[in-house]
C-alpha cells in the first residue's frame, strides 16, 4: 500500500473533520524537554501527529517553548506516529475507567516485535504545560497480536493478550490520563483512560466515551475499519453512513494517533477548571449508564465536549440528578441526539455499543422522535455550521454575563462553530421555574439559508440550573491557544461559581 494511502488514514480526521473544526485540538503540550525533532530537523511537541506539510510543521514550531525552538538545528531522531496499516504500536484498555487501588489492563500490539515502554500523563493545567508525567513502565516485551476480528462490520480486539497491568496507587489524583506508548525504534501511540472514584466533589466531569467510540474508525487501513459513520469497500473507498457499522466495540484501539477524535474539548475544559481550582471528580458516560456513580452526590454534572450518543439508562440517571437538585452544564452542541444500547462482549459488560439509526424495523434511534432532547437540555441540535461565525450576546444584563464586559448585541468572534443548537418552539420544554436565552446568533448553513444558534439556561423545579452553550466552540474558548475568549471564561466561572455556591 502506497505512502499516500497510509497518510490518508493515519490522522483519524479525514472522515469527520467537517463536523468539528477543532479536530483533536492541541492535545496537552508539555515542557520543551518533551518535544522531539522530526526527520526534517524541526521540533514538534508530542501531541502533534507526525506532520508532512511545511505549514503544519511551522505551526507546530510556533507552539513550542522558545528554548525548544532554539534547539531546532540539533536534528536528533524522535518518535513517529504509528498508523493503522502497519500497526507499529497500537493498544487499548480492557476497562477505560478505574478507581485508585484498582488496576487497568493494557492490550497492545507491536510490529515488528520489540521492547516498548509506557509513559503515563495526567491531564491538567500544571503551570500551562497541559499535562504531567506520573509514571513510566519498565521496558516491556511487545508481540504482534492477532488481527482484529470482524463480524458484520463490527471490529473487536477482545482476543488480544494482556501486555501490561497498571496498578493504580491509592494516592493518584482522579482525572483524565493518557498512556503514551513508544517502541524501541521510535514509534508512538496513545491510550486514554480515566481514574475515577465516588468521593464527594463539587462537580462531576463526564467524559463522552459513547461518542468517542461511535466516531472511532479503527483500523483506518482501507479494508476493515468501521465506525457508526463510515466503513470501507473492497477498493479501499470510504463509504457513508448507510454502509457503516451498526455496532462498535470498546475492545479496540482508537484510530490514528490513538486518541478519540473529539477528545480536545474535554482537555480544554480540564486545563481551565484545574487552573482555577474547581473541585472535580471524573467519570465516563458508561459509569452513569451502569449506575457505578451516584450523580446526586455532586452540585453539578459537566459535559465538556461533543456528547452525541446517549443510552436510556444514562438519560434517566441524568434526569434524576437534575430532579434531585444537581445542576447540568452542557458545553457543546448536538448533545443526546442518537439513542444507543449497550451489550456485553466476551471481555465484559457494556463493551458493545449499538445504534440502529434509520435502518430496519423498530423504534427510531433519534431521541427527538420519542423524547426530544430539548426536554432535558432546553435547546436541541439545529445543524452544522460550515464556517465559524460570531456568537451574538442576548440578555446581557443576566448574571451569566456579569463582569464579562459583554453588552447587548456584542459579537464574540468564532464562537458559533462546528455544530449548533437552538430552541425549537414546537417542541415542549422541560418543567422550569425560569428560562432565558443568552445568545441568538445568525449563521448560514451549507445551502446558504440563514439559521440561528442559541445558548440556553433554565432553572428546574428542584432548583438545579441547566446550561447549554449550543456550540462546539465554547470549551475551546476556555483554554485553547488561538481560541481563548475572556468573556466566555468569565461567563463559565459565573455559572460554575453559582452552582458550587462560591457566590
Amino acid at each position: 500500500m502506497g505512502t499516500d494511502q497510509i497518510r490518508r488514514w493515519e490522522s483519524g480526521a479525514l472522515a469527520h473533520a467537517v463536523t468539528d473544526p477543532f479536530g483533536q485540538g492541541p492535545l496537552p503540550w508539555l515542557r520543551g524537554s518533551e518535544n522531539y525533532f522530526d526527520d526534517t530537523g524541526h521540533v514538534v511537541p508530542w501531541y502533534v501527529d507526525h506532520v508532512h506539510s511545511p505549514g503544519a510543521i511551522d505551526r507546530a514550531i510556533d507552539r513550542t517553548a522558545p528554548r525548544a525552538r532554539d534547539r531546532r538545528a540539533a536534528r536528533v531522531p524522535g518518535p513517529r506516529s504509528a498508523d493503522d496499516v502497519h500497526r507499529q504500536i497500537k493498544g487499548f484498555t480492557s476497562a477505560s475507567a478505574a478507581a485508585p487501588g484498582e488496576a487497568i489492563d493494557f492490550r497492545i500490539t507491536v510490529d515488528p516485535p520489540q521492547q516498548f515502554s509506557v509513559d503515563v500523563y495526567r491531564i491538567g493545567h500544571y503551570g500551562g504545560d497541559g499535562a504531567s508525567k506520573i509514571t513510566t513502565s519498565p521496558r516491556l516485551s511487545g508481540i504482534v497480536q492477532p488481527a482484529p476480528l470482524t463480524a458484520d462490520r463490527t471490529v473487536s480486539c477482545h482476543h488480544w493478550w494482556l501486555s501490561w497491568r497498571l496498578q493504580i496507587p491509592t494516592y493518584w489524583k482522579l482525572g483524565a490520563y493518557v498512556a503514551v506508548l513508544t517502541t524501541a525504534d521510535g514509534y508512538r501511540s496513545h491510550i486514554p483512560f480515566t481514574v475515577r472514584d465516588t468521593h464527594p466533589a463539587d462537580l462531576l466531569l463526564v467524559l463522552p466515551d459513547f461518542t468517542w467510540q461511535a466516531y472511532n474508525l479503527y483500523p483506518e487501513d482501507g479494508r476493515t475499519g468501521a465506525s457508526l459513520y463510515h466503513a470501507w469497500d473492497e477498493r479501499g473507498r470510504l463509504l457513508g453512513e448507510s454502509e457503516a457499522a451498526v455496532t462498535v466495540s470498546f475492545d479496540r484501539p482508537y484510530a490514528g494517533a490513538g486518541l478519540p477524535l473529539h477528545v480536545g474539548h474535554a482537555y480544554d475544559f480540564i486545563r481551565w477548571a484545574e487552573r482555577y481550582g474547581y473541585d472535580l471528580a471524573y467519570a465516563e458516560t458508561r459509569d452513569l449508564h451502569a449506575g457505578a456513580i451516584d450523580p446526586t452526590r455532586y452540585r453539578g454534572l459537566v459535559f465538556p465536549g461533543h456528547d452525541e450518543y446517549w443510552s436510556a439508562p444514562l438519560r434517566r440517571t441524568v434526569e434524576g440528578a437534575r430532579d434531585s437538585g444537581t445542576s447540568l452544564v452542557f458545553l457543546s452542541a448536538n448533545t443526546m441526539y442518537w439513542q444507543v444500547d449497550l451489550a456485553p462482549s466476551p471481555s465484559g459488560p457494556d463493551r458493545l455499543l449499538t445504534c440502529r439509526k434509520r435502518r430496519g424495523p423498530g423504534r427510531s434511534a433519534l431521541w427527538r422522535e420519542t423524547a426530544p432532547e430539548q426536554q432535558l437540555i432546553g435547546i436541541q441540535y439545529a445543524g452544522r455550521v460550515p464556517e465559524p461565525r460570531p456568537m451574538v450576546v442576548r440578555n446581557a444584563g443576566h448574571w451569566l454575563w456579569e463582569a464579562t464586559g459583554a453588552e447587548e448585541g456584542d459579537e464574540l468572534p468564532g464562537l458559533v462553530a462546528g455544530e449548533a443548537d437552538r430552541y425549537f418552539p414546537r417542541t415542549s420544554l422541560p418543567e422550569h421555574d425560569g428560562r432565558i436565552l443568552l445568545a441568538h446568533s445568525p449563521y448560514q448553513d451549507a445551502e446558504g439559508a440563514t439559521r440561528h444558534q442559541e445558548t440556553s439556561l433554565y432553572r428546574a423545579p428542584s432548583g438545579a440550573l441547566v446550561f447549554a452553550s449550543g456550540t462546539f466552540a465554547w470549551s475551546p474558548a476556555l483554554d485553547r491557544p488561538g481560541h481563548r475568549d475572556e468573556r466566555v471564561q468569565r461567563a463559565t466561572a459565573n455559572l460554575l461559581d453559582r452552582i458550587c455556591k462560591r457566590v
